[in-house]
């Protein structure tokens, strides 16, 4: 953890306004909407209040110059009738501008041009930071300081020596006292370097760009960063609340643009006017930046961080233990030698993987307590053929237990009894094209499918008690050893080290972790997905393995195949009534 910065490095302030080199540009078109072609070009290059050079020349569009544009900008077809085409007029130009910041008054309009030039032509355009003085005088500029944001006008407001005439030397020249005038303006309200200019003029608030100097020391490496707000309880304590988490695998580019414009949600505008300060953490690798975020974020539950905040708001499909077992959805996967799927993130999730089942099994969906030699008050679902009524002692618990044994088998091994239970079902709704209850049937065995994949992903690694696995990257190898899906220790062996030495150091620094209850892992869900997400990655290989990780064959299809399934005959039978 560090400190919040006070003090910025001259890389994190950017490149000061006095050691920038502008290249004020203007041009001259012929007016003609989508067939407007150049006439002229002109700029001034400017650095430090100084010019450093002009460069004007006509081009020849190939086209009739109309009468109104002549009159206005006093350019005619005789003048261009000897002026090099825009092809030959534009590499000049270029090497002219050349590694400087491009101004232009209503800059869009001037770069749309040269960037289409260029792509038509087979130049490649550079790419620079352009500055807009129309939106610069918008944002510096009060409303009772100019009737508009012409440059007519705004060379009039800075007393400009060159009036501005619709040529485009002369323009330039107008527009490069504007400039200087703007900048003069938008000083005295902190922009001073390059980077502060194009902030100011995307509307960054000055409050935020004040801050960037928070993001000072913050190195160029993979990590968790945090922003805090100190308060004071009612005893007049101090506290620190921790406003937001997050992670990059470039820790100060990412803070860093919390200062700018590449930030643009309001919420996260708001976090930062509100914050006091950001502090950061490096990692070893990009998984552990990810796993600790999602650590502080559980544990902090940050308001500004919209996901995974409530890890423990799962529920898991439980096959209870009793006489006459039944599904129940519950949120905790205990001890008690019951068998769980899951886990879910949300209920309404679980009861559509329920229903599926129900669809398929005729297992009993009430919660009644049921004995094994005293019968019960029966319900609908016995007299539909929906339930093979234990309640009634219709069944003994033999034959009960080998459909049950059947759900668990569907839930732990092969998927595709559902699947093909639902063949008649959604045959019969197409007939009758009742569409809408066959697409629900379908999302049913869709979330079924995917419940399954997501099931079986976590427990196998939950069943592990050790992987150690690494993968080569730019820095070196990223080494990280799992225990039962919960990332216990990470380590980079950089190059020039030897991997299974770092290896072996990170097995013996790693967090003991205790074998965990049923399929659930020793971490969150979305830890242990996050590190079978790496562990699946090309190129990861596993140094050691404590356990078997492995899912079962039939346990998943890909989702366009699910409706092609339930509708086909299948060599798998359908679940038989007991």
């Amino acid at each position: 953890m560090t400190s919040t910065p006070v003090q910025p490095t001259i890389d994190d302030l950017g490149t000061p306004l006095a050691q920038v080199t502008f290249c004020v540009v203007d041009l001259e078109t012929t007016g003609g909407g989508v067939d407007d072609r150049v006439t002229e070009i002109g700029a001034v290059k400017v650095r430090g209040g100084e010019v450093l050079g002009e460069f004007q020349t006509l081009v020849n569009p190939h086209t009739h110059i109309p009468p109104l544009i002549a009159v206005l900008t006093g350019i005619t077809d005789r003048m261009v009738a000897q002026a090099p085409p825009l092809a030959s007029a534009l590499p000049g130009f270029l090497q002219f501008a050349r590694g400087c910041v491009m101004v232009a008054h209503n800059a869009g309009f001037d770069m749309g041009f040269l960037k289409r030039a260029c792509a038509q032509f087979g130049y490649d355009w550079p790419h620079p930071a352009v500055v807009d003085t129309v939106a610069l005088a918008r944002q510096g500029l009060l409303r009772d300081e100019v009737r508009n944001h012409k440059l007519a006008t705004l060379a009039e407001h800075f007393h400009a020596d060159t009036t501005p005439n619709h040529r485009a030397l002369t323009d330039a020249r107008a527009t490069v006292t504007v400039l200087h005038g703007l900048l003069e303006r938008v000083g005295n309200l902190g922009v001073h370097t390059v980077e502060d200019l194009l902030e100011f003029t995307r509307r960054v608030s000055p409050g935020r760009r004040a801050k960037r100097t928070w993001a000072a020391g913050v190195p160029k490496a993979p990590g968790v960063y945090w922003f805090v707000a100190d308060s004071r309880d009612s005893a007049g304590r101090p506290r620190r609340h921790v406003l937001y988490v997050g992670k990059s695998r470039n820790l100060a580019a990412r803070v860093r643009s919390y200062f700018t414009a590449a930030e643009t949600r309001p919420r996260i505008d708001e976090m930062v006017r509100i914050a006091t300060g950001v502090e950061h953490l490096v990692c070893a690798t990009e998984l552990q930046a990810e796993v600790l975020e999602l650590r502080l974020i559980a544990a902090h539950s940050p308001r500004y961080n919209r996901r995974s905040k409530f890890p423990e708001r799962q529920v898991w499909l439980k096959v209870t233990r009793e006489a006459f077992p039944r599904l129940s959805i519950v949120r905790q996967c205990l001890d008690d030698g019951a068998s769980y799927f899951g886990p879910f993130s949300r209920r309404s999730a679980a009861e559509n993987v329920q229903a599926a089942l129900y669809d398929a099994f005729p297992i009993r969906q009430c919660t009644t307590r049921l004995s094994a030699r005293r019968a019960s008050a029966s319900c609908v679902l016995g007299e539909l053929g929906r339930c093979v009524a234990p309640c009634e002692l219709a069944v003994t618990t033999e034959q009960y237990g080998v459909l049950v044994e059947q759900v668990r088998a569907t839930m732990t091994t092969d998927i595709r009894p559902v699947l093909t239970a639902a063949q008649g079902r959604l045959a019969t709704l197409i007939q009758r094209q009742r569409f809408e209850h066959a697409a629900v049937v379908t999302a049913r065995l869709s979330g079924f499918a995917s419940s399954a994949v997501r099931h079986h992903r976590v427990a196998s690694l939950a069943r592990c008690p050790q992987i150690v696995a690494a993968q080569r990257g730019p820095e070196g190898w990223a080494i990280h050893v799992i225990r039962y899906g919960r990332l216990a220790g990470a380590a980079c062996a950089r190059p020039g080290e030897t991997p299974q030495a770092v290896a072996r150091a990170a097995v013996a620094a790693a967090e003991q972790v205790a074998r965990p209850v049923g399929p659930q892992p020793a971490a969150t869900t979305e830890e242990t997905e996050r590190v079978a997400a790496w562990l699946e990655r090309p190129g990861v290989r596993l140094i050691e393995i404590e356990g078997e990780w492995s899912w079962p064959l039939h346990i998943g299809l890909a989702e366009g195949e699910l409706a092609r399934h339930a509708l086909s005959t299948s060599a798998v039978p359908a679940p038989q009534p007991v």
